[in-house]
């Protein structure tokens, strides 16, 4: 059962070598976990402070247009009160018909949470692939 010339296969360096092989897999399995978990927080990150500005955004913007559309509305009060208050009644609700279509559209988009992750992992898996038919040949 030789190879030969009378000596016996290595069977240490075979155990070694599929040692080293599962540690390499742990090492990167435990990265690409590490990655996660960062783009994790980081979208948590982003997402608390989108909410955060965008609140206060449309409390400051929706603020000032009420006061402008009270402030016309009063300085037009003896002479066209219902126009004024029918054109900003449009007004606003265009612009929330506007801003719930995009908000829908921005919904509908997707998110690119873990895109780098999988960047990753298909990476590992080509290499893996060239590895696997480059020994098969």
């Amino acid at each position: 059962m030789g190879d030969g010339t009378g000596k016996m296969p290595d069977q240490r360096g075979l155990f070694a070598s599929s040692k080293g092989l599962l540690g390499t897999g742990v090492t990167l399995l435990h990265n690409r976990l590490e990655l996660l978990g960062v783009e994790l927080a980081e979208e948590r990150v982003r997402l608390v402070s989108v909410l955060a500005y965008g609140g206060a955004a449309f409390l400051c913007v929706a603020a000032g247009l009420i006061f402008l559309a009270v402030f016309f509305t009063v300085l037009l009060w003896e002479s066209n009160r219902l126009l004024a208050l029918g054109v900003f009644s449009a007004l606003f609700l265009g612009a929330g018909i506007a801003s719930l279509t995009l908000a829908l559209s921005l919904a509908r988009s997707g998110s690119k949470l873990f895109s780098a992750s999988l960047a990753e992992l298909r990476k590992d898996h080509d290499a893996l692939a060239t590895d696997n038919a480059t020994r098969s040949q």
